[in-house]
């Protein structure tokens, strides 16, 4: 790991105000407690606002703004390949989002970091997700996220459709296909559901709060035990 990379790391350890040891730094960046010290004494001779001692611990002061960023080449080929992938295979917001998360990325970066990016020959076709299934994967992850109740038709893998009442929990990935991770009402207990056997999505008009035995990490806990892959499908 360059110096350099080492000196953003241990900045990044300490915004937030929180009291970190010498001891902590020197194992997440896995050199000695005495280089931590060196390396503390080069950003406050900088002008880095870090107050504390050796012994003691360190702490940033509120306020302070990071210079441009820094990615090492690997950082900026795992930002590069995750944003076109969800471009690719997200949700029409998702994609916008992500190409404006690179723009911007890319702005702050000194030239060299910015000459990576473009370079960066990672691509996936965009063809896989239709629109219709980008336009249900906004609209659930917007609803996951505000807690809300959806009602759906929902055709299962014989072709018989069912109407459902879920509170909706996660989005998972399949490599082409995405499946909702829900409370369904219907049946009381946990369903995965297909996104493109989802159809006539609507809010149910009522959000939901979490309750125990019905949350996602309810969810993952019933996995494991069970050793399931994904959980039962709706």
């Amino acid at each position: 790991m360059r110096r350099a990379d080492r000196l953003f790391q241990i900045v990044q350890q300490l915004r937030g105000g929180r009291l970190v040891t010498a001891r902590m730094l020197g194992e997440r960046l896995e050199v000695s407690e005495r280089t931590i010290y060196r390396y503390i004494a080069d950003l406050q001779s900088t002008g880095v606002p870090i107050d504390g001692e050796a012994g003691v611990g360190y702490l940033m002061r509120e306020g302070y703004d990071l210079p441009p960023l820094m990615f090492t080449r690997d950082e900026i080929v795992a930002l590069v390949a995750g944003a076109r992938m969800v471009r690719a295979f997200g949700g029409a917001q998702m994609a916008r989002a992500a190409e404006e998360a690179l723009v911007k990325i890319a702005a702050v970066l000194p030239e060299p970091e910015k000459a990576r990016v473009a370079a960066t020959q990672i691509h996936m076709p965009l063809w896989v997700v239709s629109d219709a299934d980008r336009a249900a994967l906004d609209r659930l992850e917007r609803a996951v996220e505000a807690r809300d109740v959806l009602v759906f038709r929902y055709k299962d893998e014989t072709g018989r459709e069912t109407e459902r009442h879920v509170r909706p929990l996660g989005l998972w990935f399949w490599g082409k296909v995405w499946t909702l991770v829900a409370w369904c009402e219907m049946r009381e207990d946990f369903r995965t559901f297909r996104v493109d056997r989802i159809a006539a999505l609507e809010p149910a008009g009522r959000p939901f709060r979490h309750e125990r035995g019905k949350t996602l990490a309810d969810f993952y806990r019933r996995m494991e035990a069970n050793g399931e892959s994904y959980g039962r499908a709706g």
